[in-house]
């Protein structure tokens, strides 16, 4: 895996996602997509259809990661750490990579692979595409899942300017570009269930 991650515009996020689906009857290399059963367990004052989901890492960093962990099961995403340096700074005090695991596993604490921007905008495309592919392809209730943020390592770094930012864009999505652009996405030319296949 590239240090390098490079973030996929939500119109071609979702035409892959419709494709593929269309092609083969997978959604990013997942053979069977899970099917909530309709029951679900209190969490955080919201709901959740299954109590497991990815852990924070470069694996919750991109909007496709998450997707793929939604469509086998996943129902609690708990994404990478919001924090006050990031981008060139980070990567130039932090060895990459962050997290090394060729025997055993040690994770670089102050790793994030994107910038605070670019990693709301990916929570905010993939929040916006479980919405829209739960309902399309039934995989669940479109209420059934929780993103999970911690934004800072300490009380400095929770009350720098990038950080409160995340806290607001992540209450309030409707604000944010990528969540405009995902809705325009959606309305335009959205994933319709005439080109879901049934497996």
């Amino acid at each position: 895996m590239s240090e390098k991650m490079y973030p996929i515009p939500f119109r071609s996020l979702m035409n892959w996602v419709v494709t593929e689906y269309a092609d083969c009857g997978e959604i990013f290399g997942i053979h069977k997509a899970y099917r909530a059963s309709g029951k679900s367990l209190p969490i955080f004052g919201e709901r959740i259809e299954t109590p497991f989901g990815p852990a924070a890492g470069p694996n919750s960093q991109l909007a496709q990661n998450i997707i793929a962990a939604y469509v086998a099961g996943a129902r609690f995403f708990e994404v990478k750490t919001v924090q006050k340096m990031d981008g060139a700074d980070l990567a130039a005090c932090v060895p990459r990579p962050c997290i090394l695991a060729n025997d055993e596993g040690y994770n670089q604490e102050w790793s994030t692979e994107l910038t605070v921007p670019q990693a709301m905008d990916e929570y905010i495309k993939a929040w916006c595409a479980l919405k829209v592919l739960s309902k399309v392809y039934d995989l669940g209730d479109p209420d059934g899942f929780v993103f999970n943020m911690s934004v800072g390592y300490d009380l400095e770094g929770c009350a720098c300017t990038r950080c409160s930012s995340a806290r607001s864009n992540s209450r309030n999505r409707g604000t944010r570009t990528a969540s405009t652009a995902c809705i325009n996405s959606c309305a335009v030319s959205g994933p319709s269930s005439t080109t879901a296949k049934d497996n």
